[in-house]
C-alpha cells in the first residue's frame, strides 16, 4: 500500500468534512494540556458507540481553553492535509459549543482567522450548530457565520444527536443563511434513517453530512442521483461510532454504484485513528475502487466544494 499512499498523495483533492476541534492529535493535546498523559488523553480517543464519541468530542472541547489552541490546532490540521497532497479545505467549526462554554467568539475566531491567513493551503469554513441546543442556539451560531461571511465562512450547518433535533425545526435558521449567501450543509443520516436526510433536503441542503442511511430508500437514491446531491461520506468515523457494525456493511460501493455522488472525507481525523489517504486506501481496499474510480472521488471533492 506504500505504493498506493503515494498515488493517493499525488491526486489533487479536497478534504469537505473534517471537525477542527476532531482534528487534534492526543501529542498536540498533550502539549495543551501537559498535566495529562498521553495515556490519559489516548483514552478518551476509544469510545463504543456515538453517545460515547460525543462525550469523548466533549471532552477534548473542554481543555481548548485559549484561543492559541485553536490557532495551533488549525495550523496543525492545514499542514497535514497540505502533505495528503490536499489542495482546499473546507473546515467545520464548533461554534455551537463554543458559545455553549460561553467562550468569546471573536476572542477565539480571530485567531483562527489569523491561521487561516497564514494557511498553506486555499481553507473555507462552514459554522456548526448542535442539535440538541435547540433554535435558539442555532440562530446565534447563524448570524456570526452570516456576520463572518468576508472572513472565509462559507456555510452553515447543524450536528450533534440526530434524534433530538430534525432539521426542519431549525427551517428557519436555515432560510435566514441561505438568504443571506450562504451554504446549507447539515448533517443527516448517520445515526438515524433517510427520514432525515429528506428533512435536510426539505431546509435546502446542498450537500449531506453523512447520508449513508439513504441506502434504505431507493426514492431518496434516486433524488440523490438526479439532482446531484453529494453525500460526505465519513468511513472510518461511521465504523467508530457505530454507524455502521463493521466496513463489510458499509453502503459506500452501493450508493456509488448506484450513481449517488460521494465525496471522501474523514470527519474527526485524530478521533477516529485516520486521515484522508487512509479513507481512499479503504475505498480500494475494502471496497474494489481502483485508481480511475480513486481519481473520480478526488475529482468529486474538488467539484462539489463551496470555494468561490
Amino acid at each position: 500500500m506504500a505504493g498506493m499512499r503515494d498515488f493517493l498523495r499525488s491526486i489533487d483533492k479536497a478534504e469537505l468534512h473534517v471537525h477542527l476541534e476532531g482534528s487534534v492529535a492526543p501529542e498536540t493535546l498533550h502539549e495543551i494540556a501537559p498535566s495529562l498523559t498521553l495515556d490519559e488523553i489516548r483514552s478518551h480517543y476509544r469510545f463504543q458507540d456515538f453517545n460515547g464519541f460525543l462525550q469523548s468530542y466533549k471532552w477534548v472541547n473542554l481543555l481548548l481553553t485559549e484561543p492559541a489552541h485553536y490557532g495551533l490546532i488549525l495550523t496543525r490540521l492545514l499542514e497535514s492535509l497540505a502533505a495528503q497532497g490536499v489542495v482546499y479545505a473546507e473546515v467545520n467549526l464548533s461554534i455551537g459549543v463554543l458559545l455553549w462554554r460561553k467562550l468569546p467568539f471573536e476572542s477565539y475566531f480571530n485567531v483562527v482567522y489569523d491561521a487561516f491567513r497564514a494557511a498553506p493551503i486555499p481553507v473555507r469554513f462552514i459554522f456548526d450548530a448542535v442539535r440538541q441546543f435547540g433554535a435558539d442556539s442555532a440562530w446565534e451560531v447563524a448570524r456570526l457565520a452570516v456576520a463572518s461571511k468576508d472572513r472565509g465562512v462559507v456555510g452553515f450547518g447543524i450536528g450533534g444527536d440526530e434524534a433530538r433535533g430534525r432539521a426542519v425545526e431549525f427551517r428557519e435558521v436555515f432560510q435566514y443563511v441561505r438568504d443571506s449567501g450562504l451554504h446549507v450543509v447539515p448533517h443527516a443520516g448517520e445515526t438515524t434513517g433517510p427520514e432525515s436526510i429528506w428533512d435536510a433536503l426539505e431546509v435546502g441542503a446542498e450537500r449531506i453530512g453523512h447520508g449513508i442511511r439513504a441506502i434504505e430508500d431507493p426514492l431518496l437514491i434516486k433524488h440523490l442521483r438526479d439532482h446531484q446531491i453529494p453525500l460526505e461520506v465519513c468511513v472510518s468515523s461511521n465504523v467508530a461510532t457505530g454507524a455502521v457494525p463493521s466496513l463489510a456493511v458499509h453502503p459506500l460501493r452501493r450508493l456509488y454504484d448506484a450513481g449517488v455522488p460521494i465525496v471522501l472525507n474523514t470527519d474527526d481525523p485524530a478521533m477516529f485513528h485516520t486521515d484522508l489517504l487512509n479513507e481512499y486506501e479503504i475505498a480500494a481496499r475494502e471496497f474494489g475502487f481502483n485508481e480511475l474510480g480513486l481519481k473520480g472521488l478526488a475529482e468529486n471533492s474538488l467539484r462539489y466544494a463551496f470555494k468561490a
